[in-house]
């Protein structure tokens, strides 16, 4: 790939605390091996999820193997029962519910995440709408002299120190939220730099170093998803809610992961058993259903009354991977009632876990049930279009890779949130178009729009019309500068609009990521000295003399201007969602800071005269005039 001139200055982002270590094969401990547990009145419950910043993956599954809490006088507490099979390329955009169990109260201090790559499958985007799978043996430890994450030297362990002032609290009978964040990004370096179709899948590496941080503070721009067999239903005057037991990333089995319990609001909207409903309706549609039945409930947690309340709830064989076979994925074309579904995750009935696919041939028809997550009414198999988001349970008529099917003419289709990526253009009477940069997640060049509109109007990627709400604030948005949407696909055949926008991304207040790394072993001093609480400033010369600067909104790497005076990197002003740490390499130590203040005063400490940085990343809204970077976000990884 060509570096854009940006390149040459800025670099993308990850986020979150560093560690690596690799190792032998290790698993949970026995429950005999576990501290007995205390008396009720002592627990409360401990909520911990997984998330990922983006990479260019479309597909990391492997195995979370162990995530432990620690005390500070060094008491130790495991949360995860048992193995969880983990794609963390489905986590981009939102968060996932791991585990609700009760533990001991106290003040925990620090996390532990054990990962095993054994039986990983990691796929990698080709560049050209196709994917290349990595050989076991080309994923490498990155602290371990480059050797294969394979068994039985396949398990890595992630140790993070939580912020000396935002330790984990678990308070008695409440429930307590830990978010564990993994940057596939940041993590992984994908070798040769440029894949095409054409580069043999043989000569792909993967190397990988985590990068994972830890914080008790909700990040409300993503979903928080919880998943599992149905436990209660309470439709009261004074209590709309019911419970789920635990049973995260399609996993099944009878460990005990915990109970959750989902509040909801007249606002709530259910997709149960193909059939939508909004408010009362759904709970009442939900209490009906049989014990056991699988529920997944997407919204968000509450820190000050720590309680989770569902935006979105989804029962029965409307549920990825329960009751039908199941297939979630991107629509890549669409030929009749025959839907090309692209970089699909299976979940297969009565077994387990999950597959990737490049590709899975799909046949709908009017007797499949449609519905669309966040809105209510009737919908047809036509409402599916080029483009779209979607989770579709049926039967698979074949499982042979390159030639999969699957037939849902008697199933399910469940129309999910489509995250759309451009370059501005214009706008004029409430509809925005846009060069199209990336639909869910695809380049452009994956997609067929033949048939996405009337006669003569299908969509076109370089001129992408999205239909957006009068009250979107567009007042801000510069032509052949980033924007992004979320919403749905318009209908199959009802373009223009092609896309129907929900949400408006602003990239210049938060969604800017910026990465700098330097060869090894690393630079001595690579901010303008003397370090300030307030900001961290690297000069030109220091961007220019990196091995690698980039600058990436969403997916795109963006030609955003540069100020010739270098970087400046502040903490974004208000943010309500922060995090920030030091990565140490060489002691596989993570430090977490609760605020930015707090890491620059330790990086000053740091950064001695002989200690080296490797890497700095970090995510916010990004000032093109003055180069000011206000983060949300930040990481410094150093070589000690």
């Amino acid at each position: 790939m060509t570096l854009t001139p940006l390149r040459n200055v800025l670099l993308a982002m990850g986020l979150g605390a560093l560690a690596a270590c690799g190792g032998g094969g290790s698993s949970n401990p026995a429950p005999s091996s576990q501290p007995q547990g205390p008396q009720a009145s002592d627990v409360g419950t401990a909520f911990i999820s997984l998330t990922d910043a983006p990479g260019d993956f479309l597909s990391y599954i492997v195995n979370v193997t162990s995530i432990k809490l620690k005390k500070a006088d060094g008491t130790v507490v495991e949360t995860l029962p048992a193995t969880t099979r983990v794609d963390f390329a489905e986590l981009v955009s939102l968060s996932e519910v791991v585990t609700a169990k009760q533990i001991p109260t106290g003040t925990y201090v620090s996390a532990q995440m054990t990962v095993d790559f054994a039986g990983a499958t990691v796929a990698v985007d080709n560049g050209a709408g196709g994917s290349i799978t990595v050989e076991a043996a080309n994923i490498l430890n990155g602290a371990s002299s480059n050797a294969p994450l394979t068994a039985p030297n396949s398990t890595m362990t992630l140790d993070l120190q939580l912020p000396a002032g935002a330790p984990f609290v678990v308070s008695r009978g409440t429930v307590n939220n830990l978010a564990l964040d993994f940057n596939l990004a940041a993590s992984n370096a994908v070798a040769p730099a440029t894949i095409s179709a054409t580069t043999p899948a043989n000569t792909v590496t993967v190397t990988v170093n985590p990068i994972v941080s830890a914080t008790v503070q909700a990040d409300a721009s993503k979903q928080l998803r919880v998943r599992g067999p149905l436990g209660t239903v309470s439709n009261t005057a004074t209590d709309t809610s019911f419970t789920v037991k635990v049973k995260p990333f399609h996993n099944g089995g009878s460990d005990d992961h915990g109970t959750a319990t989902v509040k909801v609001t007249p606002t709530t909207t259910y997709s149960v058993n193909g059939t939508s409903y909004t408010g009362p309706d759904g709970l009442v549609a939900l209490a009906a259903l049989p014990a056991e039945t699988v529920i997944e409930a997407a919204g968000s947690f509450d820190v000050a009354s720590k309680t989770f309340t569902a935006a979105t709830v989804a029962a029965g064989n409307s549920v990825f991977g329960a009751g039908l076979d199941g297939l979630e994925g991107t629509v890549l074309s669409r030929t009749g009632d025959v839907l090309t579904v692209g970089n699909v995750r299976l979940a297969l009935k009565n077994r387990g876990g999950l597959e990737f696919a490049r590709t899975v041939a799909v046949t709908i028809g009017s007797g499949t049930k449609v519905s669309k997550d966040g809105k209510s009414g009737s919908f047809t198999s036509q409402d599916v279009s080029v483009g779209q988001h979607v989770y579709l349970f049926g039967t698979l008529t074949s499982n042979t890779p390159g030639s999969r099917t699957m037939d849902a003419t008697a199933g399910y289709l469940r129309l999910g949130l489509t995250r759309l990526w451009g370059k501005y253009t214009s706008s004029a009477s409430g509809v925005v178009t846009v060069n199209l940069a990336a639909l869910d997640g695809q380049r452009p060049v994956a997609f067929k729009f033949a048939g996405t509109g009337s006669t003569g109007n299908d969509a076109v990627a370089t001129a992408y019309t999205v239909g957006v709400p009068g009250t979107f604030n567009l007042g801000n948005l510069v032509a052949n500068l980033p924007v992004g949407f979320v919403g749905h696909v318009s209908p199959f055949g009802a373009a223009p609009p092609a896309f129907q926008a929900v949400t408006l991304i602003n990239y210049a207040e938060s969604d800017v990521e910026v990465e700098v790394e330097f060869n090894r072993p690393g630079v001595t001093a690579p901010f303008v000295k003397p370090l300030g609480t307030s900001n961290l400033v690297i000069n030109l010369g220091t961007l220019q003399s990196a091995e690698e600067v980039e600058l990436k909104v969403g997916p795109m790497e963006a030609d955003l201007p540069a100020a010739a005076n270098g970087l400046t990197i502040q903490p974004k002003s208000g943010a309500t969602f922060t995090a920030f740490a030091i990565g140490h390499v060489a002691s596989r130590k993570i430090d977490n800071y609760a605020t930015f203040a707090d890491l620059a005063t330790a990086l000053n400490t740091a950064l001695n005269g002989t200690t080296t940085v490797l890497k700095i990343e970090g995510k916010g809204g990004y000032d093109a005039t003055t180069g000011t970077l206000s983060v949300t976000r930040l990481v410094v990884v150093l070589n000690d």
